[in-house]
């Protein structure tokens, strides 16, 4: 009896050491054969308007980089001691998607002031399971305009929410915002003095609608902060005059819009064309007819 139990554990013990490492291989492979997809984030401050991250899903397809649509994520917002389900986006056909934060204090941050948040694919039958994090603090800029010796100005100021300090020696971009493409103006960079503070001209003469310009003071891609925006309405526009004559009677407007003076001149040019035509046509029956 004791002979039997020993062979009989002595062959579980072999099929345990030959089976299990090839079950192992083959769930190692299966895996394998999954498609990697990368998710990049991005966070972004609107001052006074809201917060939201940037996410973008890729992966290598036949050498080459590929967006991936249609991927659901689950969001969550983390420390080192909790997780807080945030809820899901899903990815457009361009594999990109914005997950708006609703609250910035509702989120889980850690003793230094750093929020986490962590984008989790569970996987499917194509792509394997797989998540990224993006990790931001708050901070804030305070914009205002105003002119000074007959000189305009924008300034702005940068803290750090969470240690309520200024926040010196970083660099803030200060543009025009126009219909594709913003304006820079000011120095090509913009470093904070100590009380952490930039101060920029603003050129006289940029057209802007009703002579307002707007203005954008941004920290662009911080790897403390994200990238954190200030938009600040400004008089030092140059007036624009808009054409209000599209819906006159001009040459460039529409053709149901056309000149009165362009009508008249075509409709005769064309009754004296016809009327020739028929003259002569009259004259060829009188001809044959004689």
């Amino acid at each position: 009896m004791k002979n039997l139990n020993l062979r009989y554990i002595v062959f579980l013990f072999f099929l345990g050491t030959f089976l299990i490492p090839g079950l192992c291989q083959k769930l190692e492979a299966q895996n394998s054969d999954k498609i990697k997809i990368r998710i990049k984030a991005n966070y972004t401050k609107v001052i006074g308007e809201s917060s939201f991250v940037d996410i973008t899903t890729s992966a290598r397809i036949d050498r080459k980089t590929t967006s991936i649509p249609n991927i659901n994520l689950n969001v969550f917002s983390e420390n080192a001691d909790d997780e807080l389900e945030l809820g899901e986006t899903t990815t457009n056909h361009d594999g990109k998607s914005r997950f708006i934060i609703k609250d910035l204090s509702k989120l889980l941050k850690d003793s230094l002031g750093f929020y986490t948040l962590n984008f989790k694919f569970k996987g499917n039958d194509v792509y394997s399971k797989v998540s990224n994090d993006v990790t931001f603090k708050d901070a804030d800029i305070e914009a205002k305009s105003f002119t000074k010796d007959s000189i305009n100005y924008v300034s702005a100021t940068i803290k750090d929410v969470f240690l309520d300090s200024l926040l010196a020696e970083k660099l803030l971009n200060v543009s025009v915002k126009r219909l594709f493409k913003s304006l820079p103006i000011g120095k090509e960079f913009n470093y904070t003095d100590e009380n952490g503070t930039i101060l920029v001209p603003v050129e006289k003469g940029i057209p802007g609608i009703d002579g307002n310009l707007i203005v954008e003071v941004i920290l662009s891609d911080s790897d403390d902060y994200g990238t954190v925006k200030a938009l600040v309405n400004t008089p030092f526009g140059k007036p624009v005059v808009l054409d209000n004559t599209f819906d006159k009677r001009t040459l460039w407007s529409s053709r149901d819009k056309t000149p009165i003076f362009i009508l008249i001149f075509a409709n005769l040019l064309i009754f004296t064309i016809w009327g020739i035509f028929i003259y002569l046509i009259i004259n060829l029956f009188k001809i044959k007819k004689s």
